[in-house]
């Protein structure tokens, strides 16, 4: 009987290790969407003046809830404020007809609805998963760096043990008002994401597990 409870034992263990391996801490991937942005040229239209966007993505994923994600992203911001409803007071030394291109890199901090994996290697853990994220970041556009703050939400996919897809829909806040070329029209004091120009981007994004954090061990 002795010997029987070891032999479960045993295989419970490997079974267990096994489950671990499926485990990983890092994902590296690609994406590619769309953005658009808000300010003095655009107040309030979602998806208005939509360009490209794309680039690369990393993710550390600290345990099946929370992960932190770095991106470096492409972009641009695209408007006509000749066109719009608003009517400037000063129109000299403006450029009211852009398309600036920008980079953007940061890190956002991820909370899982719920466990996020296989299945096997964390109880309760599903292949489906949406996702809020919040962080910090820097954006050079308009030869302009500047901070961002980045908000969002997204939901992932593991289609298989080792790949990922997902949409990452994000608001980039950023503390500058000249991304657009168009620098306080209403000559408004500013403060802090007050009279700023943001930025959103969607993005469809794939990634390919790497480092399990579990190993079975070997003794030779």
């Amino acid at each position: 009987m002795a010997r029987l409870y070891t032999i479960i034992a045993t295989i419970l263990l490997a079974v267990n290790v096994h489950a671990q391996e499926l485990e990983y801490a890092l994902e590296l991937g690609a994406m590619g969407g769309s953005g658009f942005y808000m300010g003095d040229a655009n107040t309030n239209g979602f998806y208005k003046n939509v360009t490209m966007a794309g680039g690369l993505m990393g993710r550390y994923n600290i345990n099946p809830r929370m992960a932190l994600k770095f991106d470096l992203g492409f972009g641009s911001v695209k408007g006509n404020a000749s066109k719009g409803k608003n009517k400037f007071p000063e129109k000299t030394g403006q450029k009211w007809d852009f398309n600036n291109s920008l980079v953007d890199v940061g890190c956002q901090y991820e909370l899982n609805f719920w466990g996020y994996g296989t299945g096997t290697g964390f109880k309760g853990s599903k292949r489906l998963s949406p996702y809020i994220q919040m962080g910090l970041g820097f954006t050079y556009g308009n030869k302009e760096l500047t901070m961002n703050i980045p908000v969002g939400f997204g939901i992932k996919y593991k289609f298989k043990p080792r790949w990922n897809v997902g949409i990452d829909w994000s608001m980039r806040f950023s503390m500058s008002d000249k991304l657009d070329g168009i620098e306080d029209p209403y000559k408004v004091k500013s403060g802090f994401l007050k009279n700023k120009d943001s930025y959103s981007w969607t993005m469809v994004y794939i990634s390919y597990d790497l480092c399990p954090k579990y190993r079975k061990c070997n003794n030779d």
